[in-house]
């Protein structure tokens, strides 16, 4: 891995996202060590180097599969403030792609998250046109319905997605359809 910061995939709405970089490590444990990524990812608890590490070289690998795509959230191509992702479903009736986010707890109320939902949103519709963009978001987590509103989603009558946690009981979340 390169000690580089990667070039900027995706440019708008006062952000770009790019990959993940070595260089990125220690900025990611102070981003996603806390209770909060905790309870509402699947990212390793604790988050220390090791699992950072192991996060962006598996990031890496995914990006060549072209069925995930993870991204820093930066203003400046360079300092990490959070993450946003798309994962192909293969389990769905239709052709869908979930996006995924966590912007750091130090950089929250900025509007960083649902910018990078949109930019992302744009993104998938520009590179694959799925038939829907979903976000899977947990009932008691309503920040995170906050940003799915502003970023132009809403809330579907789908039955609830049961997902594994690292620890405790599997997470149930309620789906949310990008607007077309």
């Amino acid at each position: 891995m390169t000690d580089e910061y990667p070039s900027s995939l995706v440019v708008g709405f006062g952000l770009e996202l790019r990959p993940w970089s070595e260089a990125d490590l220690p900025a990611m444990v102070a981003l996603f060590d806390n209770p909060q990524f905790a309870r509402w990812t699947p990212l390793a608890s604790p988050f220390d180097l090791d699992a950072a590490r192991a996060y962006v070289e598996k990031s890496h690998r995914e990006r060549e599969t072209g069925r995930v795509l993870q991204l820093a959230v930066t203003t400046d191509g360079r300092e990490p403030l959070g993450e946003v992702l798309y994962v192909r479903r293969t389990d769905e009736p239709v052709t869908t792609v979930e996006l995924a986010y966590g912007i750091g707890p130090q950089h929250q109320g900025r509007g960083l998250a649902s910018r990078a939902v949109r930019l992302m949103t744009e993104h998938v519709r520009e590179t694959i046109a799925p038939e829907r963009i979903v976000l899977r978001i947990a009932p008691e987590n309503v920040p995170s319905q906050r940003v799915a509103r502003a970023a132009g989603f809403r809330l579907t009558d789908d039955e609830p997605v049961r997902r594994p946690r690292r620890e405790g009981p599997d997470i149930e979340l309620s789906t949310w359809v990008a607007d077309k």
